[in-house]
C-alpha cells in the first residue's frame, strides 16, 4: 500500500447499520446459530473444534447441504468459539456451554457486535492463508503430520501479502479519484500488489505473477465473501478450462468481469480501517473533527481532498450555531506561521457554506489585516451594504496569501500558473508593488511565480521581485 500518511477519509456507515450488517453476514449469522444449538451432549476435540460425528448434525442447524456442509459447520463453530459466543468448559471432557459474549447479539450495543464480528474476521482471514487442501494433503507424511516445509509456505509472508493486497483494495476505495462504490477488477488489484510503480511497461515474468496472484486471490476472497468483508464476482470457470475444450457459447473477449471483480462492503471498509489502526496506520474517517476545534477542523481537512473535506466541514457545522462557529473559524485561520494562507482559505470555503447569520463574525473582522480581505469577499458576495472598499495594500496582501495557500494545497497546478499568468498580465507594476507586501509567504510567493510564468521576460522580473522581497525580510 501507498504511504499511509496519505489516506484519504473514510465515508462510513454508522455503528448501528455496520452491526446490523454484520449480523447478516453468513459468517456471524451460522456462529450465532450453532451458539445456541449447543448443549449438554455437545462435544469438542482438544482444539475446541466440534468432533466429526456432530459436524452432521451443525450442518443440518444451519440448513447446509452438499459436499462443503460439514467445512462450512466446521468454520462456523470455530468462528463461535474464537468469538466467545461458545465456551469449552472442560477440555478433556470435551463439554461446552453458551458464551458470555453470546448475550451481547441482542442486548449488546452496536459497538459490542463489532468487536464479536471483527474476531471473527480475525479467524477467516488466517484461513484464507493456509493452503489449499490438495497442497496440505501433498505434505502430509505417512504419520498425518504435515511439513510446512515442503509447501513452501511462510504463515507471516501470507498474511502481510493479504493485508496489503486489502489495504491497496481500501485505498483504491477511498481515494477521490478511485472507483468508489464500483468494483475493482481483480487484474488491477493483482497487479497493484505485483507491479512495481516505477515499471512502465510489466514484463512477461510480472504478467505472469499478476495471472498468479489473481487466481491465488480468487481462492481468497471467495473465503471472505461469507464474513461480509467483500462483494465478489469470482473469475469465470470458463477461463480455467482446457484451451482445446469448445465453451458452450463464445465469450465476450472485452468483458473484463469475467477476471473476477471486487469491492469492500461498507461492512468490509470498517474492518479494514479498524485493522490499519491497530496497526498504527492514520486512517482517517469523515466526522472524526466534527466534536473537535476549529483549529483541528482546519489543520485535519489540509491533506482531504475538496469532496471530503467538504463532507467533514458540513458535519462540524451542523453541530454549532453558525455565528459561534464562524467566529471560531476565523480565529483559528489567523497566524503568520507557515500552515496559516492554507487555513485561511480552508476557512473561507469553510464560511462559504454558512448562511447569512454569521455576517456579524465577518464585520468584526474586516479591520483585521490578516482576515479583513476575505470577509470583505464573503460579505460582498451575499451582497451585504457598506462593506468597505480594501485599501491597495491589503488587495496586494490578500494576493500574497492566497497565492501561498495554493503552493501549501496543490503545489505547481495548473490552476495555479492560470492565476499566476492573469495576474502578470492584469497588472503591469505587479511585481513593483507585491515585494513590499508585508506578508512571511512574499518571497516564496513571488519566487513560485518566477518558476510557472512561461514568459521569459515576466518569470526574471518575479525573480527579480523575490530577490527584494527576501532581502527587505532579512533573509
Amino acid at each position: 500500500m501507498s504511504d499511509s500518511s496519505t489516506l484519504p477519509p473514510v465515508r462510513l456507515t454508522s455503528e448501528a447499520e455496520l452491526a446490523r450488517d454484520a449480523l447478516a453476514t453468513p459468517l456471524l449469522s451460522r456462529a450465532v446459530r450453532l451458539a445456541r444449538w449447543a448443549g449438554p451432549d455437545t462435544r469438542v476435540g482438544a482444539g475446541g473444534e466440534l468432533v466429526e460425528e456432530q459436524l452432521p448434525g451443525a450442518a443440518a442447524e444451519l440448513g447446509l447441504e452438499g459436499e462443503d456442509a460439514a467445512a462450512l459447520a466446521s468454520e462456523a463453530w470455530r468462528v463461535a468459539v474464537d468469538t466467545g459466543l461458545v465456551a469449552v468448559l472442560d477440555e478433556e471432557e470435551g463439554t461446552v456451554d453458551k458464551g458470555a459474549e453470546l448475550a451481547l447479539v441482542t442486548s449488546g450495543a452496536p459497538a459490542d457486535v463489532l468487536s464479536l464480528w471483527l474476531v471473527a474476521l480475525d479467524t477467516v482471514l488466517a484461513d484464507a492463508g493456509v493452503p489449499d487442501l490438495d497442497d496440505l494433503m501433498t505434505a502430509m507424511d505417512d504419520d498425518g503430520e504435515i511439513d510446512l516445509s515442503a509447501l513452501d509456505w511462510d504463515p507471516d509472508a501470507e498474511a502481510d501479502f493479504l493485508d496489503g493486497v486489502l489495504g491497496n483494495l481500501y485505498l483504491l476505495t477511498v481515494s477521490e479519484d478511485g472507483p468508489g462504490d464500483s468494483p475493482v477488477p481483480l487484474p488491477a488489484l493483482a497487479a497493484s500488489a505485483v507491479v512495481p510503480d516505477d515499471m512502465a511497461e510489466p514484463t512477461n515474468d510480472v504478467l505472469e505473477q499478476v495471472s498468479d496472484v489473481m487466481m491465488r486471490l480468487d481462492d481468497q476472497f471467495r473465503l471472505l465473501e461469507p464474513a461480509g468483508l467483500v462483494d465478489f464476482q469470482p473469475v469465470d470457470e470458463t477461463l480455467m478450462t482446457d484451451p482445446e475444450e469448445e465453451p458452450a457459447a463464445p465469450p465476450d473477449e472485452t468483458d473484463i468481469s469475467r477476471y473476477g471483480m471486487v469491492r469492500l462492503t461498507p461492512l468490509g471498509l470498517y474492518g479494514i480501517r479498524t485493522r490499519l489502526q491497530e496497526e498504527g496506520i492514520h486512517a482517517p474517517a469523515v466526522g472524526d473533527l466534527a466534536d473537535k476545534g476549529a483549529d483541528a477542523l482546519l489543520d485535519g481537512t489540509s491533506t482531504f481532498p475538496p469532496a471530503a473535506a467538504q463532507a467533514e466541514t458540513e458535519q462540524w457545522l451542523a453541530q454549532r450555531e453558525p455565528l459561534a462557529a464562524a467566529r471560531e473559524l476565523l480565529a483559528a485561520a489567523r497566524g503568520s506561521d507557515p500552515g496559516a494562507p492554507l487555513r485561511r482559505l480552508l476557512c473561507q470555503q469553510a464560511l462559504s457554506l454558512v448562511g447569512g447569520e454569521a455576517s456579524q463574525a465577518l464585520r468584526e473582522v474586516l479591520d483585521d489585516p490578516e482576515l479583513g480581505g476575505l470577509a470583505r469577499v464573503w460579505l460582498t458576495e451575499r451582497g451585504a451594504p457598506d462593506v468597505p472598499a480594501p485599501s491597495e495594500e491589503l488587495v496586494f496582501w490578500l494576493t500574497v496569501d492566497t497565492i501561498a495557500a495554493q503552493l501549501a494545497a496543490e503545489g505547481n497546478s495548473e490552476e495555479l500558473q492560470s492565476l499566476v499568468e492573469g495576474l502578470a498580465a492584469q497588472h503591469s507594476s505587479f511585481f513593483a508593488a507585491a515585494w513590499r507586501v508585508d506578508h512571511p509567504a512574499t518571497p516564496d510567493v513571488l519566487e513560485a511565480m518566477g518558476r510557472l510564468h512561461p514568459d521569459k521576460k515576466v518569470a526574471k522580473e518575479a525573480r527579480k521581485a523575490a530577490f527584494k522581497a527576501r532581502s527587505q525580510q532579512g533573509g
